[in-house]
């Protein structure tokens, strides 16, 4: 079969490497794609909410399968597209229809739903601009540290954790009258801090039955020993080593169990990832958010030991037949690192040349913010490649992954030294 990947950073980039590898898949198409994509599938210059020139391209390259990176074009009905429209009605998006991709979409859609099929979860009250007097008197019960999440999606960039209840206070203001996040803040979620490990669980789902991968966990600030500002991500380690087996029994009891049964009683049909950003209080898993899709960095570290056909993985969630795949999961530990451009995840420059990519043997090299340009590689975002590693432990694949990044070079090139310091 034909399949299109939608987006343009190292997630796509797996996504497409996994692919091309099935006996079933002919050929891969990714939109718009990076300078890896570009080496194992057709790049076609198309934007991933350019619905119309998406069904162009499904046409003219006769696509059977179209698998969603981002969340953009969930939350706008993507998949609602294809179902309303004759011509592309027989193609199978993986990826939630609209109404249940506002799991992502709205924070505060995402705790009513939490709160409806009783999921572990933080406190919270969510404010409009209308109500910020009693947003103050919320967060004056509250002890610090305080949590603001702007309702709508914010790029990765919305949530504020403040320790001081006059900043509070200020940052809520600022969201909510001085739209700060614009339109992803008109309104806010405050919620109550959950002290603990965050680590992200990942769901196979058909609309019936449901497969859980790999755990994994990621890193966010920019700097060493999670320090900074947040980032979309700055490098990640599968599986988590404090995830044990009693751990995972209740995640998947207490957490997976009623949110995949909780889509059904919602009637909001599911095919797709479940992605869970959870926290382990004590030895009780809570949610932080649901994602309607899977994370970045953590595809680069959670597919790379998917054992099992992903194309075969998603036939069968598009026909309902999930629970007659046996999902098989490499043992070794899988690590990745991301190099970003120096200033990020401020302002940074673009355009810098990329040297060393064809010397490095022991790491998979996944593409995110890099394109070509006059038979270079160059960086064209942020978060620029992630060096993905194998080990029988995750120490070792780590260390696998830096001695990588050592071949590797672009102008104020810049990563984490740190990833797995707290495991």
């Amino acid at each position: 079969m034909n399949i299109l990947v939608l987006g343009s950073g190292g997630r796509e980039h797996t996504f497409a490497w996994k692919l091309a590898q099935s006996s079933r898949c002919k050929a891969v198409f990714v939109a718009p794609g990076n300078s890896g994509t570009e080496a194992i599938a057709t790049n076609l210059n198309i934007g991933v909410t350019e619905f119309e020139a998406i069904k162009s391209a499904v046409l003219k390259h006769k696509i059977d399968m179209v698998v969603v990176g981002p969340e953009d074009p969930l939350v706008q009905g993507v998949h609602d597209f294809f179902l309303q429209d004759e011509a592309l009605r027989h193609v199978s998006v993986i990826g939630p229809q609209k109404a249940a991709a506002e799991l992502e979409g709205s924070k505060e859609f995402a705790k009513e739903f939490m709160m409806r099929h009783n999921i572990p979860t933080a406190a919270y009250e969510s404010f409009t601009k209308d109500n910020v007097e009693e947003g103050y008197k919320f967060l004056e019960t509250l002890n610090a540290p305080y949590v603001l999440k702007a309702d709508g999606l914010a790029a990765g960039k919305g949530v504020l954790i403040l320790n001081d209840l006059q900043e509070a206070k200020d940052e809520l203001k600022s969201m909510l009258v001085d739209s700060k996040f614009g339109e992803a803040s008109t309104k806010v979620v405050i919620e109550e801090f959950l002290d603990g490990i965050e680590l992200s669980c990942f769901v196979l789902s058909d609309g019936k039955d449901y497969k859980i991968l790999p755990t994994a966990k990621d890193y966010k600030r920019i700097g060493e020993g999670d320090t900074g500002l947040n980032t979309g991500g700055m490098g990640a380690v599968s599986p988590v080593p404090f995830a044990t087996k009693e751990f995972l029994d209740k995640i998947e009891n207490q957490i997976v169990i009623p949110t995949v049964e909780g889509l059904k009683k919602d009637n909001l049909p599911y095919v797709g990832f479940i992605f869970i950003g959870l926290i382990k209080v004590g030895d009780a898993p809570k949610v932080i958010e649901y994602n309607v899709r899977m994370g970045d960095p953590e595809t680069e570290v959670v597919l790379p030991r998917l054992k099992t056909d992903l194309v075969e993985v998603f036939e069968a969630m598009a026909s309902q037949t999930l629970s007659k795949i046996n999902i098989e999961i490499d043992e070794r530990a899988a690590t990745t690192v991301v190099l970003v451009s120096g200033g990020y995840p401020e302002a940074y420059e673009k355009g810098k040349e990329i040297t060393g990519i064809e010397v490095v043997t022991d790491s998979i090299v996944f593409h995110a913010g890099a394109k070509s340009q006059d038979g270079k590689v160059v960086t064209s975002g942020g978060r620029v490649m992630a060096i993905t590693s194998y080990g029988n432990t995750y120490p070792e694949a780590i260390k696998k992954s830096y001695q990588s990044i050592d071949k590797l070079n672009f102008d104020k090139m810049n990563y984490r030294k740190d990833i797995g310091f707290d495991l």
